[in-house]
């Protein structure tokens, strides 16, 4: 894969993942009684602590899968049944209980300051946005190409605060429902086309493990070997 083939593969993904659109009506709705200048300090801050997760994962996910014995394969497809789940619920329109749970909702919408928790983590940067940053750091071939993903995850969460900053001074006016569910469900389905991708990848890269040995007897075995394999 080219880097810039690359670098579009981790905009695209984690832009959908991470939807800070669909999180700016949950946003305001936790911060009904902050003056818009409190509500683009959460932003910022939230933005600023989710991106910073994001980078540690991607540096340190998998000398953590190494420590732990997790293989890649294994944590792609763990993942991509994460990456699944939200997409499925997308393609219902709906903001998926793994992003957030209600319980967080409400807990947030009781605290004075929601920019650490629930808003950057899990919000912004939960299950689904940690396994996709990983998920990408074991595609990337050399370190150019994780400096790219670190790039692009500031680029996001940039762009992902102006979002809520936008919608920290004008309310939700902006945002069309209709609008809103149409983005969602394309969305939803490009993410379930990662997520399948990843499995297949994780799928090709066991085939070898998963199947020479049979090959290696059925091929290169004596004949009386081969006839106790049968």
């Amino acid at each position: 894969m080219k880097l810039i083939e690359y670098i579009l593969l981790a905009l695209t993904s984690l832009f959908v993942i991470v939807d800070p659109i669909a999180t700016v009506p949950a946003f305001l709705a936790m911060t009904p009684n902050d003056s818009p200048a409190d509500r683009e300090r959460m932003a910022r801050l939230a933005s600023i602590v989710a991106a910073g997760v994001l980078i540690f994962f991607v540096i340190a996910g998998q000398g953590l899968f190494h420590f732990l014995g997790i293989t890649i394969s294994a944590f792609k497809i763990a993942g991509s049944i994460v990456l699944l789940l939200i997409a499925m619920d997308m393609l219902r329109a709906r903001r998926s209980p793994v992003q957030e749970t209600r319980e967080e909702k409400d807990e947030g919408a009781e605290k004075e300051d929601i920019a650490i928790t629930p808003l950057a983590v899990p919000m912004l940067a939960g299950p689904g946005a940690i396994s996709t940053s990983i998920l990408l750091k074991t595609q990337a071939p050399g370190f150019e190409y994780t400096l790219a993903l670190i790039g692009c995850i500031l680029l996001i969460f940039y762009v992902a605060y102006l979002i809520l900053r936008f919608g920290a001074l004008h309310g939700a006016r902006f945002l069309s429902p209709i609008a809103m569910r149409i983005t969602t469900r394309i969305m939803g389905l490009l993410l379930a086309a990662l997520a399948i991708q990843f499995i297949l990848d994780a799928v090709a890269e066991q085939k070898t493990k998963l199947f020479y040995p049979i090959e290696a007897v059925s091929t290169n075995s004596p004949p009386e070997i081969k006839s106790k394999a049968r």
